[in-house]
C-alpha cells in the first residue's frame, strides 16, 4: 500500500485534506466549491492528472448527496440535461489533449463570469429572461457546457448553477437534482479518464486516505444548508462561482 501512495510533503497533504472536504460541501450544495477543489488539487498535481485523482472522491460524495437529498428531484429538468451533457463529455475528452492547461483555464474562467452575468442580469430583470429560461436551447448548452467543463476541469458545477438558478429551483431541488445529475455524468466519465490514463493505483490510494474529510464536507454542507435562507443562498453560489472565475482568469 505504502509503496503506491503519492509522496506530499506535510503541506500538500494538507491542502489536499482541504480540497477533498470541499468536495463534500460541494456535493451538498455550495456548487462554487467544486472549482476551489480543482484551484487546491492543480497547486499539488499535474493539472490534468489531478482531475482522474478528485473522480472518485466526486462518486462517493454523489452518492452520499443522493441518498441524503433523493426527495428533491427533478427528474423532467435532468432527463433534459444529460443527452446533451454526455455530447459534452465526449468533446471534453477530445479536446483535452489539444488545449493547453493554462490557456483552458482563462477560457473556462470567462465562460463562468458570462454565465454568472446572465443570471444577475435575470435576477435584476426578470422579464429579460423569462422567455429564454424555459427555451430547450438553454437546457442544452448549459447540459453541453458542464460536459466539456466537467471532463476537463471537474468543474461542471456553474453551468447547473446557472440553468437551476435561472430556472428558479428552490435550493432542496436544486441539491437533489444535482446530486442525479453529477452522479451520473461522473460515472460516465470514469472510463473515459482511465482511457486518459488519468487514474492509477496511486490516485486511487489518495482518494481512500482523503474519504473521511469528503463524509466531513458533506455533513458540514448539509448542517449550513438547513440554515441558509433560499435568497442567501442563490447569492453565496453566486459570489463563489464569479470569485473562482475571477482567480482562474488572473492565475
Amino acid at each position: 500500500m505504502a509503496a503506491i501512495i503519492p509522496y506530499f510533503s506535510t503541506a500538500a497533504w494538507a491542502i489536499a485534506g482541504v480540497a477533498a472536504f470541499f468536495v463534500g460541501l460541494t456535493k451538498a450544495g455550495f456548487n462554487g466549491c467544486g472549482l476551489i477543489t480543482v484551484v487546491l488539487m492543480a497547486q499539488i498535481m499535474p493539472a490534468k492528472e489531478s482531475t482522474g485523482a478528485v473522480l472518485p472522491m466526486l462518486l462517493v460524495g454523489d452518492l452520499l448527496a443522493i441518498y441524503i437529498y433523493r426527495r428533491h428531484v427533478n427528474w423532467r429538468i435532468l432527463g433534459g440535461l444529460l443527452p446533451s451533457t454526455l455530447l459534452g463529455l465526449l468533446a471534453g475528452t477530445f479536446l483535452m489533449s489539444r488545449i493547453p492547461n493554462a490557456l483552458f483555464g482563462h477560457v473556462l474562467g470567462w465562460m463562468i463570469l458570462a454565465m454568472m452575468a446572465v443570471v444577475l442580469w435575470q435576477r435584476l430583470d426578470p422579464r429579460i429572461m423569462n422567455g429564454a429560461t424555459h427555451h430547450p436551447l438553454l437546457a442544452q448548452g448549459s447540459g453541453f457546457t458542464a460536459g466539456i467543463t466537467s471532463m476537463m476541469a471537474n468543474a461542471g458545477g456553474p453551468a447547473m448553477t446557472f440553468y437551476l438558478l435561472a430556472r428558479k429551483f428552490d435550493k432542496m431541488a436544486f441539491v437533489g437534482t444535482c446530486a442525479w445529475f453529477f452522479f451520473v455524468t461522473n460515472l460516465a466519465k470514469l472510463p473515459l479518464s482511465c482511457g486518459l490514463g488519468l487514474i492509477s493505483q496511486g490516485s486511487l490510494a489518495l482518494n481512500l486516505i482523503l474519504l473521511p474529510s469528503v463524509v466531513a464536507g458533506v455533513a458540514a454542507g448539509r448542517y449550513m444548508l438547513g440554515k441558509i435562507p433560499q435568497a442567501s443562498f442563490d447569492w453565496l453560489l453566486l459570489v463563489m462561482s464569479t470569485a473562482v472565475a475571477v482567480r482562474m482568469i488572473s492565475a
